[in-house]
This record gives C-alpha cells, sequence and structure tokens, in this order.
C-alpha cells in the first residue's frame, strides 16, 4: 500500500456494488461467496454491517465421535454421540478427541453462518493463544473455544476476566501451580504483556508490575476428575500487592478466604483504567481486518478515535466493529487486496467460494475425515488451529515488518498452488468419496458462462480482490481458454461447445473438452499472485 490513506472513520457513503460487497465479505467471513456478494449487494451497507455483526445465531452442537476405526473404539461414548460430556481421558481417547474437536472447527468455518463470529473467534484464539498440545486436554480445549464464541462480539473486559479462570488458560500459562509458595508470572506477564496492555509507545509496566500481578493470581486450582476449575484459598498470597507508577502506585490490599477473587477483579479493573488497553487492541483489530501498517495518520485518523469510541462503550467490542468495517478508511482503494491470505483463510474460502460440496452430518465420519483432511492442509501452510506456533500466535499478524509477507516463502507458496491444483484436478478422497471442486458447476452460477470474455471477467472478479489488465485478460482467454481449439482465438468455438454442453449433456467428448479447458483455467487463475490477496 504505498499511497498512504488518508482517510478516517467517517461512513463510507461511495458505491455498494460487487466489488465493495466483495471486500468486505472476504475480511469478515472466510472467501467471498457469490450468493453472499448477491444477498448482501440487495441491502444497503447499514444493514449489511449489522446483519454481519449483531445478528446472533445459537452455539453450535458440540464435536462427536467420529472417530472409532479398527484400531480403537470408545467403549463410553458411541459413535456419532457427543463426547464432550466425559469426564473420563486416557492417552488414546484423548488425541482422537483433540483431533476431532479441531477438524469439528474447522467445519464451523467452512459451513459459517452469514456472521463474522467465525473470523473473531480465530482473531481471539490468535489473541488469547493456548495450544492444544500443551493444553493437552480435548474437554479444556473446546471449552476455551466456546468461551472464545460466547464472549466474540461481546465485552472485551468480560472476556478478559473469563479467560483469566478458564480451565485451558489456567494449564496453558501455568495459572494452576501459581501458589503463594511459589508464584509463577507466567499469566500476568501475558496478561499485560500481549492481552491488554501490550508492548505499545505507552505500555510502561514493568517486572514489578509482573511479579504483583503475579501474587494476585495466586490460588486457582484444576480438578482433573471434574475437569473444572477452582479457587484454594489456602494457596493465595495474602499480602498486599505493590504496582508501579504507571500503575499509578496502586495497591491490591491482600484479602482472605474465598472472597480474594476480588483481588483479580481489582487487577483487572486497574488494568482497564490505562488508555494503552483500548489502543492496543484496536490496532489488533486494524491489522487483522484493514492492513498490517499503522503509520501516524493512521493511529491519528483511525486508532485514536476508535480507540476512544471502545473506552466510551465500556469495552464492547461490537461498536467498535461497526465502526471500522463502515469506515472510508476501510473502503479505500489501497486497501483492496492489501493483504496475503492466511493459510485459513485460503483453504477455507476456496471450499466457500467454490460451493465445495462436503458430506452432510448423516455421513459424520467421512464429514469429519474431510474436514481433517482439509485442516492439515492449512496446517501445512503454517497455520495449525489450535496449536499456533507460541504464546504470541502467529508470526504473521504481529511481526514487523513483514507481517502478512511471512505466510508466502519458497516452501509455502508451490504448497498453496498443489492444494489448488489438487481442489480443481482430483481433490481429496475417502471411502470411495471426493471433495474438490467441480469447475462446471462454478462456471454454471456465472451470468454469461458461454462469452470467453464474460466468462473470465466474471472468474476475475468472483475470485480476486484486485483487477487485471485488459491485456491480460486477452492473454488468459487466448493461450488458456480457447487454447487447441480450432480457429483458437474465435470465441465462437467456446461458445458453441458450452452450448453443446448445455443441450447434450451426455455427450462424453465435449464435455470433457470443457471440463479440462475450465479446469485449465482455473488452476492457472488460482495459481497466479492475485489469488493470494484479499
Amino acid at each position: 500500500m504505498a499511497t498512504p490513506v488518508l482517510s478516517g472513520l467517517r461512513r463510507y457513503k461511495g458505491k455498494w456494488q460487487q466489488p465493495q460487497v466483495a471486500h468486505l465479505l472476504r475480511r469478515t467471513l472466510f472467501g467471498a461467496k457469490a450468493e453472499d456478494v448477491v444477498y448482501f449487494s440487495g441491502r444497503s451497507l447499514k444493514k449489511t454491517i449489522r446483519e454481519l455483526i449483531e445478528k446472533e445465531y445459537p452455539l453450535p452442537p458440540p464435536p462427536i465421535n467420529a472417530y472409532n476405526d479398527d484400531k480403537y473404539t470408545d467403549s463410553e461414548i458411541a459413535a456419532g454421540a457427543d463426547w464432550t460430556v466425559s469426564v473420563k481421558y486416557d492417552g488414546m481417547n484423548n488425541y482422537r478427541r483433540k483431533n476431532s474437536f479441531k477438524s469439528w472447527w474447522f467445519g464451523l468455518m467452512v459451513g459459517q453462518e452469514r456472521s463474522i463470529r467465525e473470523k473473531m473467534v480465530l482473531f481471539w484464539h490468535n489473541h488469547f493463544v493456548t495450544e492444544t498440545n500443551t493444553v493437552d486436554n480435548a474437554f479444556f480445549c473446546y471449552r476455551y473455544n466456546v468461551l472464545l464464541r460466547q464472549h466474540a462480539l461481546g465485552n472485551f473486559k468480560d472476556l478478559v476476566k473469563a479467560m483469566t479462570v478458564e480451565p485451558a488458560m489456567l494449564r496453558y500459562l501455568n495459572g494452576y501451580a501459581n501458589t503463594k509458595k511459589a508464584p509463577d508470572e507466567n499469566y500476568g506477564r501475558e496478561l499485560q504483556e500481549l492481552f491488554t496492555v501490550g508492548k505499545g509507545p505507552d505500555s510502561r509496566y514493568t517486572e514489578t508490575d509482573v511479579k504483583a500481578a503475579a501474587r494476585v493470581l495466586t490460588g486457582y486450582t484444576l480438578n482433573y476428575k471434574t475437569y473444572t476449575a477452582s479457587f484454594d484459598a489456602k494457596r493465595h498470597d495474602e499480602g498486599d500487592k505493590q504496582f508501579s507508577a504507571f500503575y499509578g502506585n496502586q495497591v491490591i490490599k491482600g484479602m482472605k478466604g474465598a472472597g480474594a477473587t476480588a483481588e483479580v477483579d481489582q487487577l483487572i479493573d486497574m488494568i482497564f483504567a490505562r488508555e494503552e488497553v483500548s489502543k492496543f487492541i484496536c490496532r489488533k483489530l486494524y491489522r487483522f481486518f484493514v492492513y498490517h501498517a499503522i503509520d501516524e495518520e493512521t493511529e491519528k485518523n483511525v486508532i485514536v478515535p476508535l480507540a476512544e469510541l471502545f473506552r466510551k462503550k465500556d469495552y464492547a467490542i461490537t461498536p467498535v466493529l461497526e465502526a471500522l468495517l463502515s469506515s472510508r478508511h476501510f473502503f479505500d482503494q489501497a486497501n483492496y487486496g492489501a493483504m496475503i491470505k492466511s493459510p485459513v483463510d485460503l483453504t477455507v474460502g476456496l471450499c466457500r467460494e467454490f460451493g465445495v460440496v462436503l458430506p452432510g452430518a448423516e455421513e459424520y465420519m467421512d464429514q469429519y475425515g474431510f474436514w481433517e483432511q482439509l485442516r492439515n492442509q492449512a496446517a501445512g501452510l503454517q497455520q495449525n488451529i489450535g496449536d499456533p506456533p507460541n504464546v504470541a500466535g502467529w508470526q504473521a499478524y504481529y511481526q514487523e515488518p513483514e507481517y502478512d509477507k511471512l505466510w508466502i516463502s519458497s516452501d509455502t507458496l508451490p504448497r498453496r498452488n498443489q492444494l489448488t491444483d489438487r481442489m480443481v484436478s482430483y481433490g481429496f478422497g475417502r471411502n470411495g468419496k471426493k471433495v474438490g471442486i467441480d469447475v462446471v458447476a462454478f462456471a454454471q452460477k456465472l451470468a454469461h458462462p458461454e462469452d470467453p470474455d464474460g466468462l473470465i471477467g466474471e472468474a476475475v472478479s468472483a475470485l480476486y480482490s484486485v483487477q487485471l489488465p485488459a491485456e491480460d485478460l486477452q492473454l488468459i482467454k487466448t493461450s488458456i481458454l480457447l487454447s487447441g481449439l480450432t480457429g483458437m482465438a474465435s470465441d465462437h468455438y467456446w461458445t458453441n461447445a458450452w452450448a453443446n454442453l448445455r443441450q447434450k449433456p451426455d455427450d462424453k467428448a465435449n464435455r470433457s473438452l470443457v471440463t479440462n479447458k475450465l479446469k485449465a483455467l482455473f488452476k492457472y487463475l488460482m495459481d497466479k499472485p492475485e489469488y493470494q490477496l484479499m
């Protein structure tokens, strides 16, 4: 984004057509499905934002036992039944349930509603990081995910309070082992450095603050029979906790008994009294939804007023998202195609944009099996949901100066192309079933698939966030779509072939010709760098 974006949070009042709708959907959902683009094009920007952010959907059903096979059968949970009701865990069922949880989560992204919730669950997962392999309990991991869903569009302060005593987080950052005799600073440090105050220019908390926060947080334990967290007052540090000048030299008075948990509320209230909390979260939201670089103009025109709104609304997330995503800044042309798709955006997005058909709930073994195969593709591209590389999350979301460029390397770019080529060519197989891109079905949804120029132009608009020059479109037509046809550059040869497909669908030779040409076209389009952008 070489040209500075000088616009701010004033509401966007420009065109509301396919490019604008698709831009918003690519950032708030996973991919811009043609049906969704049409649906929201018939609504105003204001109504679209409200539906994406404010419309409430029930929490999804929990993951199920889709992991029985010839090597293992869960003796407690029947096939197809909810395993989250179990409190019996061993090495075998825990391993399989963790995989079930992660595949279930991937499936929720593929089948998401017209709601920003799934994108926000991923955002908060990257913010309040836990690692499935470290937490090492499938139920803890599932409950953590449910917590993210419950608070995804709620109040940030409430989410921080809930996350502080969430079993998965207590396990991941050693909160369960934090006692008055052996204070553990892990969560006390990350609560400030990564979760609230951050590392911004005005974040001047000290090591003293980390140690004092750790003492406040002593006393929480985990029960591995009920898989719940509790507070043990005997393990809590009852002394006074002195904080630095950054926090106004505040002292949190030591408390005794069960009521000592009120110290945690005081700690969080003290932290949230710092304006840097609102700025830190708004910067993270901006980098996730808009662009990685925050220059002086963006800080002044977007981050500062957005943070003021965040504080004014008592840390409610929804007003902040509504203001950002409906702003002139968000819809500035320089922000279109300015981000590289994350592996999850790529894999989930292509499934949704191409309408890839997956088995339904009645075929749950194959459904989970295909979810796992696709999830593993994203993991191979360096984004393994449930297991970010460390407590700071995936580097592409925070590592200066590369940011999202870190998703692309000499290893991952060929892998991305191999994935899209495979989805077009033959897809993934399981038990005699195949999951992949039906190029003919996709083309049939376009307005003018019989016209080579219309077909290519519409496909580019559907799949790219940027436009291609006319000479590029012409090259694609002559060298890819019409290559090898009699007359080659004569459009009517394609038009006739498409008409014949519609009139005589059983003509195998013609169907093969059209299918192979479309496969070559979509492989080419998805292999181009433009497909990696959103």
